[in-house]
């Protein structure tokens, strides 16, 4: 077969690029119909620059002309056009503090908040202060008042004969204090000294005061002014309670001298039964009468070993 002769009797004899020589083309070969020189293939040519996007087919514009960076009227970009592609962009992390231009300012911490928070924490502890002060108070101011009916206490107090109130710079007298035998005794009470433990000198203390008509009688002198007191009395008892009739200038107190076993001492042991009491008594300025009475229905079995006088808590 020659160049060009495109009727060789087998493929293989056919040369499909037999135009591309000088003898071929003398043979008068002519380039296969189709695209890019081979045989049956489809030609579609495109303008440069085009590109198809589904359906639509767009073409590429050149860049615009101008000083970088800047927008031109010329120029629309594909997403713009018709059934163009739909861009996004990434939101851009913003810069904390003071940033560049188009920038976000960053923010500190929340200050302002901890402060007003701090602020309330303080007042709310001011406040429960003050509360607590002023409930203190009211409840110290409760028992200021004295209580004119006898009360009493369970401290065993050591007794001074001497005991002064006026500890506190010499402003107040002293008040009395006496020992119970030297009072004047009625109804059968009598000293002794049989039971170790009076305080009184030599150790002698009122017995005897275990029946119904004992009574120990203490005329008091000095008294400066008058006023609600405390007298206080130390006695002894065989771990059983006891009490007497309290009687001031004359007139019984409402309640008992209560000679109770505060010390929950042994029963029938006298000599660890020594304990103390006091009641309120009113008193007048000048001389006073104080007698503890065993009466009907008093629990009269009990030592009598010191009276002394105090001003009143509060008064």
């Amino acid at each position: 077969m020659t160049p060009g002769n495109n009727g060789a009797s087998t493929p293989e004899d056919d040369d499909p690029f037999g135009y591309l020589y000088a003898d071929g083309q003398a043979n008068g070969a002519q380039p296969p119909s189709g695209g890019y020189g081979y045989p049956n293939s489809v030609n579609r040519v495109r303008p440069v620059g085009t590109r198809q996007y589904g359906q639509q087919t767009f073409a590429a514009q050149a860049p615009p002309q101008g000083a970088y960076g800047q927008p031109s009227a010329h120029y629309a970009a594909p997403e713009t056009l018709p059934g163009g592609a739909t861009t996004t962009q990434s939101p851009q992390p913003g810069h904390g503090g003071r940033g560049g231009r188009g920038g976000s300012r960053g923010r500190g911490p929340n200050t302002r908040g901890l402060l007003v928070g701090a602020i309330a924490v303080l007042a709310a502890v001011v406040i429960g202060i003050g509360v607590a002060m002023v409930s203190g108070d009211d409840e110290d101011g409760g028992g200021s008042q004295a209580d004119s009916t006898p009360t009493q206490g369970q401290n065993d107090t050591e007794p001074s004969p001497s005991a002064s109130a006026g500890d506190d710079g010499g402003d107040k007298a002293e008040l009395p204090a006496i020992d119970a035998k030297a009072m004047r005794l009625d109804g059968g009470a009598a000293t002794a000294s049989d039971v170790q433990g009076a305080r009184a000198d030599g150790g002698v203390y009122v017995a005897g005061f275990n029946k119904v008509g004992a009574k120990v009688t203490w005329t008091v002198n000095g008294v400066k002014e008058a006023g609600t007191y405390r007298l206080y009395a130390r006695y002894g008892i065989p771990g059983v309670d006891a009490n007497a009739t309290l009687v001031v200038n004359g007139k019984p107190g409402a309640r008992p001298l209560n000679m109770e076993n505060f010390g929950g001492t042994p029963k029938d042991d006298w000599e660890k039964g020594w304990q103390t009491t006091w009641a309120n008594v009113n008193l007048t300025e000048g001389t006073n009468t104080i007698e503890v009475v065993c009466n009907e229905g008093n629990q009269c079995n009990a030592n009598l070993d010191q009276f002394w006088l105090e001003e009143e808590t509060g008064a």
